[in-house]
């Protein structure tokens, strides 16, 4: 059985760094009936604000993945005079993986924060087997170096997502399937 962490911010700026779309219905179908879950980890904006990412959410929770989410928190940057919002999703999302580590041994993390290198060593300490999606193909690298010396295997974005249809790598913007 197959366990899949995403890491929602970390995959989005990994996807426009390379000029794709994601097909979330594909990414899902690629695993087949040896998906357990899979989680997508996500901050935002308080109750009451719109977000673009919202419909995004609600389709994917309908579709099978598990959203979790929290608000995200705002400030104001007086170095650079402009508003910020910050949500870290590092922690739920390290606590899940090592969670599903006692009963699935086939971990993958869509993610290229070097802060989950502990976390990658630890679940294969416990005997997974753990795999990273990311990019080495932009500039700057998306993935941590640490990170992607850590994992059993590493997986360019862009090959994982011509696993099963070729036409997953689309250019242009499109609706989630």
């Amino acid at each position: 059985m197959i366990s899949v962490f995403v890491d929602g911010a970390n995959l989005y700026s990994t996807s426009k760094a390379l000029g794709l779309e994601i097909d979330f219905k594909t990414v899902k179908e690629i695993f087949g009936k040896d998906l357990l879950r899979i989680n997508y980890y996500t901050a935002i904006l308080p109750d009451g604000q719109y977000s673009s990412i919202k419909p995004m959410l609600d389709w994917m929770e309908y579709n099978g993945y598990t959203i979790v989410k929290k608000d995200a928190k705002e400030f104001f940057d007086s170095a650079t005079g402009r508003r910020k919002v910050k949500g870290n999703m590092d922690i739920e999302m390290a606590v899940d993986a090592r969670e599903a580590a006692s009963h699935c041994k086939d971990i993958w993390l869509f993610t290229g924060d070097g802060d989950f290198t502990y976390l990658v060593q630890s679940l294969k300490r416990l005997g997974a087997k753990v795999t990273v999606v990311s990019s080495i193909k932009t500039q700057p690298s998306m993935i941590a170096d640490e990170l992607r010396r850590a994992c059993d295997v590493f997986m360019e974005l862009e090959d994982f997502l011509a696993l099963q249809r070729p036409m997953t790598i689309v250019k242009e913007k499109s609706r989630w399937s």
